[in-house]
């Protein structure tokens, strides 16, 4: 396997950004796309048309053009665990038994969703959907996001075991309204059976005769299911070949297709689909996802940041960095390559954010004065979604444009503790609108920019075998079966006696 080479890519002109708008009238459209609803704007980072064919040629050094068509044909390209990576194939695009099975799993989703709206299980006003990570985080950001002007049903979205989270949860529900959705790929996550637990004895202490009727689990591992307890007819299942970060799109965003609507759904799936057409089709030099990726790793690789900052200037998609947070940093926080050699070159930065216009009496002094260069992504929409006076949106739109051309121009003064370096990147992702099928496509687009930096960076985004020592050493500890270090033991003592 090839290994990346970052000399050329080290060896580019480093002009200011100032500079570089001064040079180029046209670098607003050679650093901007247009795609499904959606502009992105490039232009306030230090990519330059040199600094793109030179990344074009990492990218062919790596095969990103194969390991695209690989991802689309199915092929094994997870190959530390020997598995395609099929998410694509949930919104129609990727080999064509991925995309049947799909469509028949999504099927049977709207059928069982067809029962519920007609009472099949009971009347049902509250959707209590139990899952963790993708399990849950995919679906919360659906529902934040779309689902606050519908009033078909109450939905809460649990993923933490901490007992307050689900308490919280259930005292704001009848139990005798409510249907359970447990969502886990294996059926056997810790924290989401043991949460799961608790809510069928809160059904059952709330008066509901058979609480296991009332519950529809989702998950890869269909068998698992029915032999914890959930009749055949109410286990949603999708491919194991779907990672659970990349997961919303399956039997895992039942809660938002129930909640939005199956037409939303669609919606949300057309809109991805878009997205997925755009990355696979278009050249390197205009396509979202791979200009996008040669951004971050410019600033990873050559200037050395170590973290990257998403604020979204919509109440709406306030979830949204909590979720590239798994999505980022679960995929290409990786120390080896895809072929379990050691890396000597960073991989995935930081990814944190938070919702404009808060973050910027928070965060944003860092952002400008702070001795740290960390390239910020703005994202907003230009159709409102409020009713109140225009001015609300107007100036929430215009502190986010402001302050993106702020860190780029700064400002001199003779008070130092005043001046404002500038020259500090930016990105800016503006939608037409928030619905079902912007929402897919920007998903689509994290979800695809997060495949060209791990092939760029010659890892494999498809696995995630970090975030297993440390529930394997609790379950041992649950057990008694592990001797800790002497802080440890303390700590445990302390808590248990």
């Amino acid at each position: 396997m090839a290994l990346p080479d970052w000399t050329p890519i080290q060896a580019l002109d480093r002009a200011p950004l100032t500079d570089l708008f001064a040079a180029d009238p046209g670098r607003v459209e050679a650093l901007s796309a247009d795609v499904a609803g959606i502009r992105f704007d490039w232009s306030k980072t230090h990519l330059t048309a040199e600094a793109v064919a030179a990344f074009a040629t990492l990218a062919d050094r790596m095969g990103l053009a194969a390991k695209r068509d690989a991802l689309f044909a199915g092929a094994a390209i997870n190959n530390t665990e020997g598995r395609a990576a099929e998410h694509s194939a949930e919104r129609g695009e990727g080999a064509p038994e991925s995309v049947a099975r799909a469509r028949g799993f999504h099927a049977r989703m709207r059928g069982l969703i067809d029962a519920i709206e007609a009472d099949a299980l009971g009347p049902v006003r509250h959707i209590l959907h139990i899952g963790i990570g993708g399990s849950a985080l995919g679906p919360d950001v659906l529902v934040d996001a779309l689902g606050r002007d519908t009033d078909r049903y109450d939905v809460a979205i649990v993923s933490n075991v901490d007992g307050v989270a689900l308490e919280e949860a259930m005292d704001r529900f009848d139990p005798q309204a409510t249907l359970l959705a447990i969502a886990s790929k294996t059926f056997t996550t810790t924290e989401t059976m043991l949460n799961a637990q608790s809510a069928l004895e809160w059904m059952t202490a709330g008066g509901v005769e058979d609480p296991y009727g009332r519950v529809v689990a989702l998950t890869a591992a269909p068998d698992k299911a029915v032999e914890w307890g959930v009749d055949e007819t109410r286990v949603l299942p999708f491919s194991e070949n779907v990672g659970g970060r990349y997961s919303l799109w399956s039997s895992i965003g039942f809660p938002a297709a129930l909640a939005l609507g199956w037409d939303a759904f669609e919606e949300l799936l057309e809109g991805a689909a878009e997205m997925d057409r755009h990355f696979r089709l278009t050249s390197l030099s205009h396509n979202a996802p791979v200009l996008a990726a040669f951004a971050d790793l410019y600033y990873t690789q050559v200037r050395g940041c170590e973290t990257r900052a998403t604020f979204a200037y919509d109440e709406r998609l306030r979830l949204l960095p909590s979720y590239l947070q798994q999505l980022e940093m679960e995929s290409n926080g990786k120390r080896v390559t895809a072929e379990g050699q050691p890396v000597d070159w960073p991989t995935a930065p930081i990814t944190w954010g938070g919702v404009g216009t808060d973050a910027q009496h928070a965060v944003f002094q860092l952002l400008h004065q702070g001795t740290r260069l960390v390239p910020v992504e703005f994202i907003g929409v230009i159709e409102a979604g409020d009713s109140l006076a225009d001015d609300h949106h107007r100036q929430l739109l215009l502190n986010m444009f402001a302050q993106g051309a702020a860190l780029m121009a700064g400002r001199d003064a003779e008070d130092k503790a005043r001046a404002y370096p500038g020259d500090r990147p930016s990105s800016t992702l503006l939608l037409d609108r928030l619905d079902p099928r912007t929402l897919g496509a920007l998903l689509a687009f994290y979800e695809q920019r997060t495949f060209v930096n791990a092939v760029l960076l010659g890892i494999n985004p498809f696995d995630q075998f970090g975030v297993e020592l440390g529930k394997e050493m609790a379950k041992a500890a649950d057990k008694g079966g592990l001797a800790f270090d002497a802080s440890t033991t303390d700590l445990i003592r302390r808590a248990f006696g």
